[in-house]
């Protein structure tokens, strides 16, 4: 029998036995001038015990995660940070069979996404793009122009993702007040030799096998390893296309003392896609109608490819410095690459003649072209802090003090070939038979070379039993060296919540963060947009029950920005195509969103929650209508209690019409999808304690449906899929 000890602000004793359960007492009453001599003849200690087995079972099969570091970089409980966070715990991943970055962030309350093409999706939070993706709290910034695969990252080698809504300027530095994706990676936690395999089969020849293993490597576990090793190889509902994907991942943990532990790794993905879409299906003839194509169809050659790797090395060192103080020191090298040679259709289609017509106008009379594209993004980086408590005036407090450099170096090559808008023929026959191009060679297109040095901190002081306030900063000097741009900027972005405790159960709180972002999109003068700039608010309500095993909360925000890069929907005179923008002043995002999470009961695991936001800009114009202003995520899983072997569940994703004016030649066609919902279905059942089967079912009413309205191209999302997989534990 193990116990658990906590005051009523907040502090915990390690965990307890009955041999050792005086001096926890006596952890939980030291007044420790935290509390004034009248505060400590009130003291309330509360006891609770558990088995600890089953409550480790309890975590593991639990849609909620206690405690993150999210937003702030000090360890609470989600009620206690002053921002929208959502937490996607391994149980759920496996549930809801999340098997990738972009799986997750599709099915996270609040974010949207668009796909140009088969294997690019943006995603969105609040209205503006998510270009925060971190491992491990590292960030790295994501390239809107060039996609490397972030979001293709395999979920198999994380403990949990999570998601903080809003900018988040004190962890991240410069970055959209959409949301920032934090990785956990998984470590060898355990002391034992423990094994799980899986195997999956589903939709269009889908072939899936994972293996995590954990080891100790020495007699009394203090060093640990752990291995992740995964294979994956499927066709699509689009003609020609096939992907294969294999990914490794492998960390040490060492004990090198009672205060010193040291963990390092390396993960390794590698993406080779055949055929994919480059942009979508043209979408309307000269005369505004549709052309309704099938979801099948594609434009893609056979020679078409779009192949990424990933390398990851990191290092990580945590000391324990006296009582309650802690410091981290983590270091990462990343190298991602791509490489790919597609080909691009973008126009209208004559429906006398089947010939494709530019949409550009006798200027540019092309209707697409053919591309061979080389980039590598290299990313060094090493973050250190301390956090821990402190006492003033009789009250214990929390700080966290850190540093942080990042260097990121973005390099592009690139071969272009136009084609003509008689060069395809009757696009009315054409099944993707376009000869390779005799490509020219290639050519720097773009190198960008990002410093950022940072400090900050961030201080949660106590004011009064059940009031909090969070303050802090981080001083960013940012450095961005482009073909033909420089930009020195030093920012400072401040931060500030308070949280008022209201019961044992609800709280309440408000933020105010700055924003700050460099922007690498030009103008038709090809000249670099200035840097967003602008301010984020945020109120709410949030509550937790069952020791925080479920969550609730409901915020109102506001995000006020100017120089937002927008669209043109032109080309740069002088270019291979690149698209011309404009800054947006006096953008305003304002909306409300809701979640609940975690255990209803023992049997019972639900996500649910919601958001409505509208965004315009100064004249009152939309900004991106082509995002959904309300959506509506839910996913459960219930495990029978007459047949606990059996757990049966599943969910809806529902979001409201979208559009967008895309310009034509003489004006604009307006793009449109109405409402839908998206419904999913899951069982599991565990033949025995260590193998189990699953099946899914992905859009079970086989919903068509399109996922890229800001464009003259249709890409069709995914129609109804199954998977069944089986899982051994040893």
């Amino acid at each position: 029998m193990s116990f658990t000890i906590s005051t009523r602000d907040g502090r915990h004793a390690p965990a307890c036995t009955l041999s050792t359960l005086a001096s926890c007492i006596a952890f939980a009453l030291i007044p420790s001038t935290a509390f004034s001599a009248e505060k400590n003849s009130e003291e309330t200690l509360v006891v609770e015990a558990a088995q600890t087995n089953a409550s480790a079972a309890e975590d593991a099969q639990d849609y909620s995660v206690k405690t993150t570091t999210s937003g702030t970089k000090m360890l609470l409980v989600p009620r206690d940070i002053p921002q929208s966070v959502s937490i996607i715990s391994e149980q759920r991943m496996k549930d809801q069979k999340l098997e990738s970055i972009g799986d997750v962030l599709s099915n996270t309350v609040g974010i949207s996404e668009t796909y140009a093409d088969s294997d690019r999706a943006t995603y969105y939070a609040r209205g503006f793009a998510i270009d925060n993706f971190m491992v491990d709290g590292i960030p790295t910034l994501f390239e809107s122009n060039w996609n490397l695969g972030d979001a293709i990252s395999d979920t198999a080698i994380y403990e949990r993702i999570e998601v903080v809504r809003g900018a988040n300027g004190l962890t991240t530095g410069s970055g959209n007040p959409s949301a920032a994706i934090n990785m956990v990676r998984k470590h060898a936690d355990s002391r034992e030799f423990t094994t799980s395999v899986s195997a999956e089969y589903g939709s269009w020849d889908k072939q899936r096998y994972v293996a995590d293993l954990s080891t100790p490597l020495t007699d009394n576990g203090n060093v640990r390893g752990r291995m992740v090793a995964g294979y994956q190889d499927n066709d699509s509902w689009v003609d020609r296309y096939n992907q294969k994907k294999k990914f490794f991942y492998g960390v040490v943990d060492a004990d090198l003392g009672d205060a010193t532990t040291l963990s390092v790794g390396y993960d390794y993905q590698e993406t080779n896609v055949n055929s994919p879409t480059w942009g979508g299906i043209p979408r309307w003839y000269t005369d505004g109608s549709k052309t309704d194509p099938d979801r099948s169809y594609s434009a893609a050659p056979d020679w078409a490819y779009n192949d990424k790797e990933s390398k990851r090395t990191f290092a990580t060192i945590k000391q324990k410095l006296g009582y309650d103080w802690q410091l981290t020191f983590n270091a990462t090298h990343t190298e991602t690459t791509m490489e790919s040679q597609q080909l691009y259709l973008d126009g209208l289609v004559d429906k006398t003649s089947g010939m494709l017509v530019s949409p550009y106008g006798p200027s540019y009379p092309y209707v697409g072209g053919t591309g061979y594209n080389t980039g590598k993004r290299k990313v060094d980086a090493i973050d250190t802090f301390a956090n821990g408590s402190y006492e003033l005036f009789g009250r214990q407090h929390e700080l966290m003090i850190g540093t942080s450099y990042t260097h990121q170096n973005n390099t592009y090559y690139s071969s272009w070939a136009n084609i003509a808008d008689t060069e395809l023929g009757n696009y009315n026959d054409y099944t993707g038979d376009f000869p390779e191009t005799n490509w020219s060679p290639l050519s720097l297109a773009q190198k960008d070379t990002i410093h950022q040095k940072s400090a900050y901190m961030a201080t949660r002081i106590t004011l009064a039993d059940p009031l909090h306030l969070i303050v802090g900063a981080r001083y960013t000097k940012y450095n961005l060296d482009t073909l033909n741009q420089q930009l020195e900027k030093n920012n400072t972005s401040p931060y500030a919540g308070v949280v008022f405790d209201i019961n044992d159960t609800w709280s309440t709180y408000a933020s105010y963060t700055s924003v700050f972002k460099p922007q690498t999109q030009r103008d038709m003068e090809q000249k670099y947009l200035s840097p967003i700039t602008g301010n984020n608010y945020e109120a709410g309500l949030k509550a937790d029950w069952m020791n925080s095993r479920l969550t609730t909360s409901m915020a109102v925000f506001r995000i006020e920005q100017d120089h937002l890069a927008q669209s043109t929907g032109e080309v740069i005179p002088g270019t291979n195509g690149e698209t011309a923008y404009r800054e947006a002043n006096g953008t305003v995002s304002r909306g409300v969103e809701f979640e609940v999470n975690g255990a209803l009961t023992d049997n019972w695991q639900m996500t649910f929650g919601a958001t409505r936001y509208v965004a315009e800009d100064s004249e009152g114009d939309a900004v991106n209508p082509n995002l959904p202003r309300t959506s509506v995520k839910l996913f459960t899983s219930y495990r029978l209690p007459m047949l606990q072997a059996l757990a049966v569940g599943g969910g809806v994703n529902w979001q409201d019409h979208v559009w967008s004016d895309v310009p034509v030649p003489g004006g604009t066609y307006r793009s449109e999808q109405g409402s839908f919902a998206l419904v999913d279905l899951f069982a599991r059942y565990n033949v025995t304690k260590a193998f189990s089967v699953q099946a899914n079912v992905d859009n079970l009413f086989d919903k068509s449906y399109d996922t890229n309205v800001d464009s003259r191209g249709i890409v069709y999302g995914a129609p109804r899929n199954f998977s069944v997989s089986a899982n051994y534990t040893f």
